[in-house]
């Protein structure tokens, strides 16, 4: 169960950011034995990967402030991130399954995959959809913003899922709650601007 609510945020965090989980968990396993992954993860926390996650996320941080650019960006990234949440999730199943003497994530990482796959891509579908309307109604000024705290929730949710995976459930209701005010906003806002349209000869 909690090998199941630590994909589920894992894999929503990559769907905001795919670098933010995969540098979490590669800091955790190798500095701490919270995580230890099995052999054939071990890349994971190895300088070189950890290396190249932290340039690819300084990359991202950038690209994703400005506007216009973070559409191009999430474009790109629409294989990227679901790409990401499939590798860090079953590699962290297939860890915790390690450590407790059970093989079958190990068996059958792809499970761990298609979780991390699937919910990623819901995430990052919402997320791109939203962009490109904060950047209509701010004139791209609201782009910084919203990826700080995109960024943020992408590292709290990491944190979240490593450490108290419990909670994994209430982030995610808070995120889904977000996302329908947001979209009930946005219906709402195209209704009074329907109703103020010219009016019909």
């Amino acid at each position: 169960m909690l090998a199941t609510l630590t994909g589920l945020g894992l894999s929503a965090a990559a769907g905001l950011n795919a670098y933010i989980p995969f540098l979490v968990v590669a800091l955790v396993a190798r500095f701490t034995d919270v995580i230890t992954l099995p052999q054939g993860w071990a890349w994971i926390e190895s300088p070189w990967a950890i290396g190249v996650g932290v340039v690819l996320l300084l990359a991202e941080v950038v690209l994703d402030k400005i506007a216009i650019v973070d559409s191009f960006n999430d474009a790109v990234q629409t294989v990227v991130r679901p790409a990401s949440a499939g590798i860090i999730v079953a590699a962290t199943t297939a860890a915790q399954d390690y450590e407790t003497a059970s093989t079958f994530m190990q068996d059958n990482s792809w499970v761990g995959i298609v979780l991390g796959v699937g919910v990623a891509l819901l995430v990052h579908s919402g997320k791109a959809s939203v962009r490109p309307v904060v950047n209509a109604g701010t004139l791209g000024t609201g782009a910084p913003v919203v990826s700080t705290a995109e960024d943020t929730a992408s590292i709290g949710l990491s944190l979240v899922a490593v450490f108290l995976p419990i909670l994994v459930l209430v982030v995610l209701l808070g995120l889904a709650v977000l996302a329908f005010w947001f979209i009930r906003r946005r219906a709402a806002r195209r209704t009074v601007r329907r109703g103020r349209g010219p009016a019909q000869p």
